[in-house]
């Protein structure tokens, strides 16, 4: 008889993935010369907020979706966005904000 492998998971491996539709609504109540920066804002603060991640800890925002949100120049971001956050477990990794896809 063949004995099986247990591996160990590593704690670091460990991640939490979960999807998240923010809405942007609030970065149309500012000058429309800053409602793509603060829609980036937003985006981190949701994160923030809804994972319970600590404020001190990076959140890494894909380029795609950067692009997602400037397509339509800096006064007319999306309404709402889909994004799939990656949190993984370990204290020095980077929450990952990514671009949703089907």
């Amino acid at each position: 008889m063949e004995k099986k492998q247990i591996t160990k998971v590593n704690e670091m491996a460990r991640a939490m993935e979960s999807e998240l539709v923010v809405p942007l609504r609030k970065a149309w109540n500012i000058t429309r010369y800053k409602r793509a920066p603060r829609a980036i804002q937003i985006i981190k603060d949701e994160v923030i907020r809804h994972l319970k991640v600590p404020a001190n800890k990076d959140i890494y925002i894909d380029p795609e979706v950067n692009e997602a949100i400037w397509a339509r120049g800096i006064e007319n971001p999306p309404r709402k966005i889909k994004l799939t956050v990656i949190n993984h477990e370990g204290d020095d990794m980077a929450v990952d904000v990514l671009l949703f896809k089907e």
